[in-house]
């Protein structure tokens, strides 16, 4: 049981900013504060550090830098590897697997053991890995690193338990699947290649039995020398010596042929009878010029050569080949079926492909029925059944990164309608021509789990399209998409235009989501310093869009200036009056500001019909100033109960009321503040010399693919600019109870132009405040965020943004050093339910403004109730001076009631404003948790309010602003995204910090729960795209192209086994087709070849020990030992110590149903010579 205090409204408490300078709140964690309780107030809370856990349940998406493609016939499962030592498994939608080599070598090649549930794979560090498939969470049986020799090449042929592994070196060893422990019989190369060959002949890049005989081993080495050698004799069939160099060999399924691909994009057809040159040699693209030579053409990296019964014509099908005269020709494949040649074009380099057929044996009619082709960026599989050779729709979500991913959002327990709407509505646009055919991989086993509830994924991207996924039982597939560059005019060809210098490529990129899943009110807010309202309606409209434009920008020489002596306010007045955005300075006719009072992007000004779905109702953007860019938006948010939209950015804030089409407030921070200012401010002297528009372009940030250039170019200060130009700034605490700095950005503007243009002037109301820094006064390092060192981060990689603005904030990359000195961000806003004076007895609509020097202002307001006078009557907003302070940049507000329980914002219910109208059931706006009754019933008494900070977290009690509890969540880091959710049915604070650590604290005693050091933040992609959802849930960006999915919940992590698919299923194998008589006689027999009695130690003795070390496989216990950490260790170590018995007892079972297994055999074997010399007389043994 938790105890927390109430203080009764009147007395004083230790607020941060009493004039009186009382003691501040305690920095222990969860220490109460020892302000006056007359009251007690008891709450419940349920959470334990037994409740949570983490644990990654599912990535998502393409495989970032893919290398190696395999696939299994029978299991009809395929897998990617990738270049950070990824490999990904897909079968059936829903059966999708991530498995992580924990070296992050790259994968170089891949082999199924086909029908057996594991997987081989050869990794760049020269280890060879045994996957057990058998299980939902794939685990490393055995691995063999590899000392001496580099590999190059794997093959394993059906049902062997031989490896073939090829090396740089030029040798071929082989390696017992079952054990991983290599053979004594190694293929050298001297002994493969003539002694009389002077040259050495180069690694291997091909291995392949022959169908015809297993006995026999084509080695393909890569200066164009084959050999065929015989297993048995040990010694060399023949030998081709070629001139051009050999990327890939392919069998003809008899066995009497086979192709090579060449270095010159030539093909080569071989025959057994006659290896001393080829019998067909084809350039399939090289044409041949007047002079009567062939033209030079790009290598084919692999060829495929397949045959199928229905037609007497095989299939060659291979990559690359392209003629070198075509310049910027894209990536091909080409199929070649008889006379026919069919060149499919792709988007990306083909990094691997694979032809998919219906046997697995070798030796038999292939019958090829689609191509699984892997591109760099995209994978795709081609239908060969159809004559047009259209691709098969792919169920797995890999195209996320279509555009770069810029910010992404997460929302667990939706509304059940809102899916089946939204897939609706984007099934419209779905793209056609795809193959009537079932997906091709449909392997393993997938059921939607019993704990399963609507979750959604809504992405923002460089192009400025939106995608909402549907995101239920942890799987993926996109709904609904949304561009929003078609709210505006395209720039015309030639115009160099507002935007073309504020950003190279991507002015309409995403930075921010806001989106009310009840109301069904989307906001975005984009790069050019816009922000698009969009309503949802199941029907078209002809409409259009309106267009507001917010003067939020500062003007230097207004400070100082003499002839200004008022200081208006830019709040509404008690009479209502809105203002609205005023026209252009004078100064604005000035060759510098030709762009001054216009907006970066042109919104549609005309008729425009909007298909059902989501539908632009209003844009706001901020204008251009002095030839300055208008500042980034740094913090939004809306709520659709008030009808408001609140932004802000490190110039100010301003609040819009789109019911009405108004701009209700925009003001500088500082002017929030009024008389409650806790900083002595400092003035910034005017700049003499403007300089060029060319400088005031906003500054590039590092580009979100690290292969490609800059995608988007941002206002965001880099690390490497702040650490250089060390501001000088001298911040003290106005009464302050502590000595130490404040932990933010910057402070405030000094000054924001008003509607009437009147500016704030030293000899103000405000005069004593601001005082210019004098040369004697000693300069500090602004303790910012992105700038604090104790974070050993790349430097180069610090240039980007988290969604909460956790790093360097929005400026402009012309303002000088000693123009940043008064900056100050709105870093967060919520509007809420609550009280903005301490004397208030009811809450009232409010706005929180949280800024990057750790304060909280709460500003409320008054909005009519009646639907017809809140559509005509204005709303009043008027900033009270309420401070609450607290260490560094605010990130996150909530709201609890007295007994714990989350406050829902206001919202109002969804209703379709372009339906039909119904005279017998009028459309009314109908309003959840916004009235005087639900009001006072709710929080008459008072709630409390949470608020996290970059490093730390306080919980105020409402009216009295009482600091309840305080703790300082991490002094070495910070914070970059915090959210209060749900789970379990309670509520926590989860937070994720630069140094990885992964923390929840209860409510509303700020206890920790649980700190795990997750993940260490290398990349700022993850910073951008991470947040948490209720359920206990979390995800973020790992990758450019891939989304990862975790769990901080126990619950979730008991049930994810039950959650995730089944990779094997148990099937026959195919049986081998009978070859007949004369073909088995005379074709040659190759089931008389036991490789045991070849390769087994008995035979061919024990390998060097030096040349390779045998690893055992953890079973996948070391990823269960790493999460074990924290505040749960005990309790997690308690619980692997059980799995590893039951893993034990596994095993055990294994080995027993082996030798139950090998004692039929041998019964069965006894048997069978029992009744072959039951009736032999002794003379015939």
């Amino acid at each position: 049981m938790k105890k927390f205090r109430k203080v009764l409204d009147g007395l004083t408490t230790s607020s941060p900013v009493n004039p009186g300078g009382s003691p501040s709140c305690g920095s222990a964690a969860g220490t109460p504060s020892t302000a006056p309780t007359p009251r007690e107030l008891e709450i419940q809370e349920t959470l334990m550090s037994e409740h949570f856990q983490i644990c990654k349940t599912v990535r998502h998406g393409f495989p970032y830098q893919p290398t190696a493609l395999a696939f299994d016939p029978v299991q009809k499962i395929l897998a990617i590897g990738t270049r950070s030592g990824g490999v990904r498994l897909l079968g059936r939608p829903g059966v999708d697997c991530h498995c992580q080599h924990e070296s992050g070598a790259a994968v170089l090649q891949l082999q199924f053991l086909i029908n057996e549930g594991a997987l081989v794979t050869a990794c760049a560090d020269d280890t060879l890995h045994l996957w057990n498939l058998r299980q939902r969470r794939p685990a490393i049986l055995h691995s063999l690193k590899f000392n001496r020799e580099r590999i190059t090449f794997c093959h394993l042929p059906f049902q062997s338990k031989w490896l073939y592994v090829g090396t740089e070196r030029g040798n071929t060893h082989i390696v017992n699947i079952e054990s991983f422990i290599l053979s004594g019989y190694v293929i050298m190369w001297n002994k493969a290649i003539e002694l009389s060959t002077k040259t050495h002949p180069g690694p291997v890049v091909h291995l392949s039995d022959s169908p015809k005989d297993e006995g026999k081993l084509l080695i393909g080495f890569e200066s164009g020398t084959i050999v065929m050698w015989d297993l048995r004799a040990k010694r060399a069939d023949f030998r081709i010596y070629y001139d051009e160099a050999i990327h890939s060999v392919s069998w003809h399924h008899e066995g009497r042929q086979f192709m090579c691909s060449h270095s010159d994009g030539s093909l080569s057809m071989w025959n057994l009878r006659n290896t001393a040159k080829p019998f067909q040699v084809t350039f399939p693209h090289g044409k041949t010029q007047r002079d009567g030579r062939k033209e030079s053409c790009k290598p084919i990296l692999k060829v495929e050569y397949k045959t199928s019964r229905n037609s007497s014509e095989a299939f060659v099908i291979f990559s690359g080949g392209l003629s070198y005269d075509k310049a910027g020709r894209r990536p091909t494949l080409t199929i070649m079926h008889g006379k026919a040649i069919i060149v499919l074009e792709m988007d990306y380099p083909i990094v691997d492909f694979l032809v998919l057929c219906e046997t697995p044996y070798l030796n038999e009619v292939q019958e090829p029925y689609a191509v699984a082709v892997l591109l760099e960026k995209d994978f795709l599989v081609v239908d060969l059944t159809q004559s047009n050779f259209p691709i098969f729709e792919n169920p797995y979500p890999m195209d996320i990164h279509e555009s770069p991913v810029t910010c992404t959002a997460y929302f667990a327990d939706c509304p059940p309608d809102i899916i089946p709407v939204l897939y609706s509505i984007g099934a419209k646009h779905k793209k056609t021509g795809y193959s009537h055919k079932e997906w091709p991989l449909s392997g393993g086993t997938w059921t939607v789990g019993s704990q399963t509830y609507p979750e959604i994924i809504i992405t923002g991207h460089a192009d400025g399209s939106i995608k909402f996924w549907d995101a239920t039982a942890i799987t993926l597939q996109m709904l609904y998409k949304l561009k929003t560059s078609k709210v505006f005019e395209k720039p015309k060809s030639g115009d160099v235009g507002r935007s073309a210098e504020l950003v190279e490529e991507d002015p309409y990129a995403i930075q921010m989501i806001n989106w009310c899943p009840q109301s069904r009110i989307f906001c975005v807010v984009g790069i050019s310093a816009h922000v698009i309202l969009y309503r949802f309606s199941k029907h078209d409209a002809n409409t259009t869009i309106t267009s507001l434009v917010v003067r939020l920008q500062c003007e230097m020489e207004d400070v100082i200036s003499p002839s200004d002596t008022e200081n208006t306010p830019c709040f509404s007045d008690p009479s209502g009056l809105s203002p609205q955005p005023q026209p252009p300075s004078p100064r604005s006719n000035t060759p510098d500001s030709v762009r001054d009072s216009n907006p970066c992007l042109k919104v549609k000004d005309r008729m425009i019909r909007m298909p059902p779905g989501y539908q632009a109702e209003l844009v706001v953007q901020l204008l251009w100033v002095d030839g300055e860019p208008p500042q980034q938006i740094t913090s939004l948010d809306l709520n659709s109960a008030y009808g408001l939209l609140a932004l802000g950015n490190c110039n100010g804030l301003a609040v819009v009321d789109y019911l009405q089409k108004t701009v209700l407030l925009c003001m500088s921070t500082l002017e929030l503040y009024g008389s409650a200012d806790p900083f002595q401010r400092l003035t910034r002297s005017p700049r003499k010399n403007r300089q060029s528009t060319s400088d005031f372009c906003m500054r590039g940030l590092s580009n979100f693919y690290s292969d490609s250039k800059k995608r988007i170019r941002t206002s965001y200060q880099s690390l490497t600019e702040l650490s250089d130009n060390q501001v000088s700034l001298d911040l003290e605490r106005s009464k302050s109870p502590t000595s130490d700095h404040v932990n933010g950005h910057c402070t405030s503007p000094t000054s924001q132009p008003c509607p009437t243009g009147r500016a704030r002037v030293p000899g103000g109301p405000e005069g004593p405040r601001l005082a210019r820094r004098g040369p004697g006064r000693p300069p500090f390092r602004k303790a910012q965020s992105a700038a604090c060192m104790e974070v050993s981060l790349p430097v180069s990689s610090l240039t980007e943004e988290s969604r909460e603005n956790s790093f360097s904030r929005s400026r402009s990359s012309s303002v000088s050093s000693i123009d940043r000195e008064t900056k100050e961000a709105v870093t967060t806003l919520q509007f809420a339910e609550s009280y903005g004076r301490k004397s208030d007895t009811l809450p009232t609509p409010c706005l929180w403004v949280g800024t990057s020097l750790g304060l909280v202002l709460i500003i409320p307001m008054s909005i009519p109730t009646d639907e017809q006078e809140r559509q005509e009557d204005p709303v009043t907003v008027a900033p009270t001076g309420t401070v609450l302070m607290l260490k560094a940049s605010v990130l996150r507000f909530a709201f609890l009631d007295c007994g714990g329980a989350l406050i829902n914002s206001p919202y109002e219910v969804w209703r379709d404003q372009h339906a039909p109208d119904d005279p017998d059931r009028p459309r009314k706006r109908k309003l959840v948790n916004f009235s005087p009754s639900s009001s006072q019933e709710a929080s008459g008494d008072g709630h409390l309010a949470v608020v996290c900070s970059e490093r730390q977290a306080k919980v105020f009690f409402m009216p009295s602003q009482a600091c309840l509890y305080v703790h300082n969540i991490t002094e070495s880091s910070f914070v970059l995204r915090a959210d209060v959710v749900s789970v379990c049915n309670s509520v926590c604070l989860a937070c994720f910090c630069a140094n990885g650590h992964i923390m929840t604290l209860s409510l509303p005693s700020l206890r920790p729960l649980l700190d795990v050091n997750y993940l260490p933040l290398t990349d700022m992609r993850i910073a951008r795209t991470f947040c948490f959802t209720n359920g206990g849930q979390a995800l973020y960006l790992c990758s450019p192209t891939e989304m990862q999915r975790i769990t901080y919940s126990q619950e979730m992590c008991d049930n994810l086994q039950e959650m995730l698919g089944e990779l094997f299923t148990p099937i026959e194998t195919p049986e081998a087709q009978n070859r007949g008589f004369l073909k088995g006689f005379f074709g040659g027999n190759a089931q008389t070849f036991d490789r045991e009695e070849l390769f087994g130690e008995a035979a061919a003795g024990k390998a060097s020990r030096s040349l390779a070390q045998h690893i055992p496989g953890q079973g996948g216990m070391e990823g269960m030992k790493a999460a074990a950490g924290g505040v749960v260790g005990e309790l997690a170590r308690a619980r692997i110590a059980l799995d590893e018995r039951g893993q034990r007892l596994g095993e055990l079972e294994e080995r027993t149903a082996l030798m139950m297994t090998s004692a039929e055999t041998f019964s069965k074997h006894a048997h069978e010579v029992m009744l072959k010399c039951k009736d032999k007389k002794w003379y015939q043994f």
